[in-house]
């Protein structure tokens, strides 16, 4: 999924059963995986899809429409049309911008529950999962482990972690990391619990001396503008913690913090906005 992953436990077994599951997931969802489902789906346009693959794209909808569209697996085309797939970062005009946003909204994917066919109605359409799939791989990853009798690990993705249990019977702590990484700007405390970060710090551009991050507002297409360097959001599982807090980093603070009350089970556990911190030039 083009990033890191951790697992801790005292079960010797915690690791392999984790790690398998990950890749099992990794094979559906991955981007980066040209046999992927996904990639058969940004490639052809149509996919009958997997039961996983299904649900992971019919939950994505489903939060796009509670976020009044902060939240979008479309926004793919700006993803590459701005740099941010090959790392060969740039401004594009604003022409080229229009043209992409005709090709992003959740609106534009059809689903059929029967076959379990996704479409997309519009030429030129694709997906990016990143804001979602590792969330779900944790999900999965720890229910696998609870399944095998295993009732103590952290699981971590990319920054999306859930603590299972407690760690000799206290719970797990984690920390979050100070946006300008020279220290911590907080912990916290998981039993059977998921947190996921969100912030512009990890991957950006700078150009003229204006930060140009890689979460983008699917309204504008422009990277999300809303003020906050990071947000970190606590859930009952990271699927929702990974989509809420992609979801909030667009919305802003005022509004991202209305929208996470109608979540149960999620809360915000600190956001950082951008005046505390330092460009990096």
């Amino acid at each position: 999924m083009g990033t890191f992953a951790t697992v801790i436990s005292c079960d010797e077994r915690a690791a392999g059963i984790a790690f398998a599951e990950i890749g099992r997931i990794e094979k559906l969802l991955s981007k980066y995986d040209p046999d992927s489902e996904i990639s058969r789906l940004n490639s052809a346009g149509y996919i009958q899809a997997s039961p996983e693959t299904y649900y992971i794209i019919k939950k994505s909808k489903d939060f796009s429409a509670a976020s009044s569209g902060a939240f979008d697996i479309t926004v793919a085309p700006l993803v590459e049309l701005w740099g941010f797939k090959d790392r060969d970062f740039r401004l594009p005009a604003k022409g080229e911008i229009a043209l992409a946003l005709q090709r992003i909204g959740s609106d534009k994917i059809i689903l059929n529950d029967a076959g379990r066919s996704v479409k997309f109605s519009t030429a030129g359409m694709s997906v990016d999962l990143g804001a979602i799939a590792k969330g779900y791989a944790v999900d999965c990853a720890v229910r696998k482990l609870k399944e095998s009798g295993i009732t103590s690990a952290l699981v971590n993705i990319g920054g999306e972690t859930y603590g299972l249990g407690t760690k000799a019977g206290r719970p797990w702590t984690v920390a979050i990391r100070s946006p300008d990484k020279k220290g911590f700007a907080g912990r916290l405390e998981l039993i059977d619990r998921g947190v996921s970060t969100s912030g512009n710090y990890e991957q950006f551009f700078i150009k003229d001396g204006i930060r140009y991050a890689h979460i983008f507002d699917p309204g504008t297409g422009m990277p999300a503008d809303s003020g906050i360097t990071a947000v970190t959001v606590l859930a009952n599982d990271c699927l929702i913690a990974d989509s809420l807090s992609t979801a909030i980093f667009v919305l802003g603070k005022e509004k991202g913090s209305a929208f996470v009350k109608n979540i149960p089970g999620a809360e915000i556990a600190k956001i950082i906005m951008e005046k505390n911190v330092p460009d990096h030039k």
